[in-house]
């Protein structure tokens, strides 16, 4: 899980493993498999950076963000 912010200021946890997609709209649109939606305050690196550190977590190792070409 990692700790998340709605619009409104109020802090919740979303599944990482969940996550399909991630958009800036310019907010934050969270995408689920489930087809679930969710806008946050945290930028799109910053939702990529907590779930890669939960994912270096469960691993036990730690994981590198790769520099990624955006368009836009």
């Amino acid at each position: 899980m990692i700790s998340v912010t709605r619009l409104n200021g109020d802090e919740f946890n979303v599944n990482a493993e969940l996550i399909e997609t991630l958009e800036s709209t310019p907010d934050t649109l969270i995408t689920l498999t489930t087809g679930r939606k969710m806008m946050v305050l945290e930028s799109t690196d910053e939702v990529i950076d907590r779930v890669l550190q939960y994912r270096s977590q469960i691993a036990g190792i730690r994981i590198r963000r790769r520099n990624v070409v955006r368009e836009g």
